[in-house]
């Protein structure tokens, strides 16, 4: 059986997206049909649209997501019929070099569905980090599923499926922040926030949001931050240093992802301390640093894929915390919008008046 739905659709570079039909399959092996309940708009949706990821046009945007479970292919286990989940971009293999070594969070061959959802003319459409969730039902692999507590508001708990999860992971995960540590995060944007109340629910007690935008800083106060730099104002590698005892941060966060603000990180964390990479540069940004002071600063340079999370071990447990009041994932939910105002979505993300709009079908 065909299911037709309707599903926002990037036609071709910079253009606006249109809402169309579109035609999903029911689910083959190791696949999942998932009727959706609420999507993100995310920059990395802006991204496509914008041709800055590929040109495998048309997309079918929308991927930080809950939903139903309404079918399941032959062999599937982990869900059924009736689940409540977050979809995910990282359904892990389980046989490849760094499943085998009990790091699937690290697994090098992650998969989607296999069938391809189409447009009514037969077009095969490229869904959005193999998920495609601007749509009333979508085709994931299942392991693109993780069950969840169907209390929760999905709402809040979908910026799971990534930005906010990349923020949280980011800082606790591949950052290894503990307690007592001090950690700047560079950029204050929806996945910049995260890594503050990241930082702050693994227990640092120093936390130094940095932004040009003061509206982004009264954001990261919000959600943990102790200290706020305005980078328009003063130079934020030597306010970082005023603030941690001349030292610089144990830890810092680049979540926006350009040379100069990697720089920046550099030079504003500790002999020793961790750089974190997990603003995604475009590609043709390019990185010049002395070589000397790569080698004499010592410390770790990392980047940071979708917050180092394993979905099936992260997303319930920081439900919980959610659940719990430990973190704030109504926070960032700004609006709540239907499924033909995308556009002006990305025109407020793009202005940063919204850490989220939450499309609910």
């Amino acid at each position: 059986m065909v299911h037709k739905v309707k599903g926002v659709i990037a036609r071709s570079k910079g253009a606006p997206v249109t809402l169309e039909t579109i035609l999903v399959p029911d689910p083959g092996p190791g696949e999942a049909l998932v009727d959706i309940l609420t999507c993100g708009v995310c920059h990395t949706d802006l991204h496509y649209k914008q041709g800055a990821i590929s040109d495998d046009f048309p997309f079918l945007l929308g991927h930080e997501a809950t939903g139903v479970v309404s079918a399941v292919g032959p062999d599937v286990t982990e869900v059924a019929p009736g689940d409540r989940v977050v979809l995910n971009w990282r359904a892990v293999c389980g046989d490849c070099r760094a499943c085998r070594r009990g790091q699937p969070q690290y697994c090098f061959n992650t998969h989607n569905a296999t069938q391809k959802m189409t447009l009514e003319d037969g077009t095969e459409l490229s869904p959005a980090l193999g998920i495609g969730a601007f749509a009333e039902k979508t085709l994931v692999a299942a392991g693109q599923c993780t069950k969840v507590d169907p209390e929760a508001d999905p709402a809040a708990i979908g910026l799971l499926g990534c930005g906010v999860m990349a923020g949280i992971g980011a800082a606790i995960n591949t950052g290894n922040v503990q307690r007592g540590d001090s950690v700047a995060v560079i950029g204050c944007g929806g996945v910049g926030v995260a890594a503050v109340a990241g930082a702050a629910l693994a227990g640092a007690t120093t936390v130094i949001a940095v932004d040009i935008d003061p509206k982004k800083l009264d954001r990261a106060k919000d959600l943990g931050a102790t200290h706020t730099i305005d980078s328009s104002a003063v130079d934020p590698v030597e306010a970082i240093r005023e603030l941690t005892g001349g030292f610089g941060a144990d830890v810092v966060i680049d979540a926006v992802g350009r040379p100069e603000t990697y720089r920046q990180a550099f030079y504003a964390r500790d002999l020793a301390g961790t750089v974190v990479l997990v603003g995604v540069p475009s590609p043709e940004m390019t990185l010049e640093l002395p070589l000397l002071d790569v080698f004499g600063r010592g410390g770790s340079l990392k980047s940071s894929w979708y917050g180092d999370c394993l979905p099936s071990r992260d997303f319930p447990m920081l439900i919980d915390l959610y659940r719990l009041g430990k973190l704030d994932l109504d926070a960032f939910v700004t609006e709540r919008i239907t499924i033909d105002q995308i556009e002006e979505a990305f025109e407020k993300m793009h202005s940063g008046s919204v850490l989220r709009s939450v499309v609910e079908l």
